[in-house]
């Protein structure tokens, strides 16, 4: 007898945990999804009638013409990422730090000020879609030479595309990459 109401018992709770957890749950998850479409399907980006991007993974870019993201750990699209795990005392981050350095500042010769800390060290996740509205200053002066535009245009851009720390103070003030680069081309387009 003991062990048909304990059975009595397991089944019960199989019953309840699978209309709760296999289709309650699931339910009120997309239905969630549905109120926030764009968000649910990946924040894609579209401009001029086709995709270009998602505003949530970061995209490397070398053309002059475009607001570089912070440098990857790791060459590869979004669908692998990942961070260096690197410490800042570690001979490989003073290396890489180093040949960005470097690089940036050929890339860069018009930049005023010292590199920003987001331009130097990979992101955590290694896809961030934003950078500091430093760093997206500092390349300011190469994207409105590059674009025959000036710097105050760029800046406008810059300056219209800053979003505010989250809840008004988790963070530090930030661009999108993608958004300022459609912003340019939209502005490009005029």
């Amino acid at each position: 007898m003991f062990v048909l109401r304990q059975s009595w018992a397991a089944l019960r709770a199989l019953l309840v945990l699978t209309v709760v957890l296999g289709i309650a749950y699931p339910l009120l998850v997309t239905g969630v999804a549905r109120a926030m479409p764009a968000r649910a399907d990946g924040s894609i980006v579209r401009a001029e009638g086709r995709e270009v991007g998602s505003s949530l993974i970061g995209q490397p870019t070398s053309d002059a013409k475009w607001f570089a993201a912070r440098p990857s750990a790791v060459d590869a699209p979004g669908a692998e990422s990942g961070g260096s795990n690197l410490g800042q005392n570690a001979d490989e981050q003073k290396k890489a730090i180093t040949e960005r350095r470097a690089a940036l500042t050929k890339a860069n010769p018009n930049a005023t000020g010292p590199i920003p800390y987001d331009a130097l060290t990979a992101s955590g996740s290694g896809v961030d879609p934003d950078i500091s509205v430093a760093y997206a200053r500092w390349q300011a002066p190469r994207i409105a030479a590059a674009r025959g535009m000036s710097v105050a245009d760029v800046e406008k851009v810059i300056d219209a595309h800053i979003e505010k720390p989250a809840l008004g103070y988790l963070g530090a003030e930030r661009v999108n990459v993608l958004d300022l680069n459609v912003a340019l081309a939209q502005r490009a387009a005029r």
